[in-house]
């Protein structure tokens, strides 16, 4: 039997344990769903990377999920890295193609995501979020406000990559800068990640059909008001 105190045993950190990816994928993968495919990774350079090369090769379709346990070389805006320890946070992207919407509208796509990252983290730890133009994810530690994730989007195949990465259970000596944080930090009632992953990708199903059954117009759909 591996010791659990092995340098690279899943069960090394007890309080990350790992991502259970038939329960993910039994409570989002529903018939009729948004979400067509799910898999989660041990480690990766980025998730978006990986998921975009997929979408350009016609082996992603819409509503694939890729998770990472751990990414290497996580991309966040004007390609500054992102990094964090093994099963400290939430690393994920999604392949979405609005092709019936007009390509000028697809700028809302990521800003879409914020909104719904924003909300289904709210309510599932229990935690005030707000969001930064345009897509950084902050709660608040020690009464200010410091950046806990962020939002990117890339073109890729017929669609758009949509990835996402949020500090979970990041304690204060982890912190990759002093003005990050992290959902434990904010005083968050669960860190429990695969409730906040189907909260998440829950939130984004909910608003991305409500912005294309408004073909796309960010003010029917609700989406500027919310974002504001």
């Amino acid at each position: 039997m591996t010791p659990p105190d092995a340098p690279h045993n899943r069960w090394s950190d007890l309080d990350r344990p790992p991502l259970n990816v038939t329960a993910l994928r039994r409570g989002l993968l529903r018939p009729g769903a948004l979400w067509t495919s799910l898999e989660v990774v041990e480690s990766t350079g980025s998730t978006n990377t990986d998921l975009a090369e997929r979408a350009r090769t016609g082996a992603a379709g819409e509503g694939t999920v890729l998770i990472a346990e751990e990414q290497t070389a996580g991309r966040g805006r004007l390609e500054r890295s992102w990094t964090a320890p093994p099963r400290s946070g939430l690393f994920l992207s999604v392949y979405l193609e609005p092709g019936d919407i007009p390509v000028e509208r697809w700028g809302w796509v990521p800003l879409l995501a914020g909104v719904a990252a924003a909300t289904g983290l709210a309510k599932s730890a229990g935690v005030d979020m707000s969001l930064k133009w345009p897509n950084d994810l902050l709660v608040s530690v020690d009464g200010g406000e410091r950046k806990t994730g962020g939002i990117l989007g890339e073109f890729a195949g017929d669609g758009i990559v949509v990835g996402m990465g949020v500090n979970v259970s990041l304690r204060a000596d982890e912190l990759p800068a002093p003005t990050a944080g992290s959902l434990a930090l904010a005083g968050a009632v669960s860190t429990d990640r695969e409730t906040l992953l189907r909260a998440v990708l829950r939130s984004l199903e909910h608003w991305y059909g409500a912005w294309r059954d408004a073909d796309g117009d960010a003010a029917a759909s609700g989406l500027q008001a919310a974002y504001a």
